[in-house]
């Protein structure tokens, strides 16, 4: 029955992508934004995603979250399309030009040092030109991600990612860890979100409830006295997006594993706050 699922799957997604590609960015990233907006519900629990809501936002009213819903949806729904045009994003100036990207000081300095960093974000909206724009800013880039379910649309995700996103696509889990070391020691940067649930993290505060949490930005803080380089970007009601690069974390010695990792789940929630509707709640993130 799942294999069945997967296929059905696939055949929609390959569809979708098609009349995108048709029809062209502005309008398809409305129309994916529509389509995510009604079906999107249908696939993932409302419940998990009003229960994140509470614990964000413990006095918001029924119609604010069904307003925050709808707007995640919408904005789910124009990632998606957006891997559709994620090449010219990386190779046509005109969608390079809808990137704008602040501090670059920061990305400068990187480049002079000629030592690897780890950057650290969230699952915002469009999160995979964050990587994308990194690596063409020259600094040479391994992104840690998570492997999709449907075996069928996987190496296609993975195919997108390697040739346009960031050629060193690193697999969320022991043996990515492994081989992320590896590319570290050979100063290469890393970027990896640290907003999603990991079952060999740690019970760290994060909104005020405990949430299992990535240890490895820490870890390296650490081991290699990393910098971490925490990156936001935000999409523009012009549809353009804005990448703000901050500048890199200080972390005392005696900071303990714990402790570094509580102020990063504290850095995220403020990126969080900037702009609620475009982060992607339906990770059942407090489980």
């Amino acid at each position: 029955m799942k294999n069945i699922n997967y296929l059905i799957q696939y055949i929609i997604i390959i569809f979708l992508f098609l009349i995108f590609k048709c029809i062209g960015h502005k309008i398809a990233i409305n129309l994916s934004g529509y389509i995510f907006t009604i079906f999107g519900p249908l696939f993932r629990s409302k419940k998990i995603i009003f229960n994140n809501f509470d614990k964000v936002f413990p006095k918001i009213n029924i119609k604010q979250k069904k307003r925050l819903l709808k707007e995640m949806w919408f904005g789910y729904g124009q990632i998606f399309s957006e891997y559709v045009f994620i090449k010219k994003f990386r190779d046509s100036k005109k969608f390079r030009q809808k990137i704008i990207i602040k501090n670059k000081e920061i990305l400068n300095q990187i480049k002079l040092d000629k030592e690897p960093v780890i950057f650290i974000s969230g699952h915002f909206n469009n999160f995979e030109l964050m990587a994308q724009s990194i690596e063409l800013y020259g600094i040479d880039l391994a992104t840690v991600y998570r492997p999709l379910n449907n075996k069928l649309l996987n190496p296609i995700m993975e195919n997108i990612r390697k040739k346009y996103i960031c050629k060193n696509q690193i697999k969320k889990g022991i043996s990515g860890t492994k081989k992320l070391l590896q590319y570290f020691k050979k100063n290469t940067s890393v970027a990896m979100m640290i907003d999603q649930r990991v079952s060999e993290g740690i019970n760290v505060d994060f909104f005020g409830q405990k949430a299992l949490t990535t240890t490895i930005p820490a870890q390296f803080v650490k081991k290699f006295k990393s910098k971490i380089v925490p990156v936001h970007i935000e999409r523009t009601k012009e549809n353009k997006f804005i990448i703000t690069f901050f500048k890199p974390l200080v972390f005392l010695e005696t900071n303990s594993i714990r402790e570094i990792t509580l102020q990063l789940n504290k850095l995220l929630e403020k990126m969080i706050m900037i702009n609620p509707s475009q982060w992607i709640w339906t990770h059942n993130r407090w489980k």
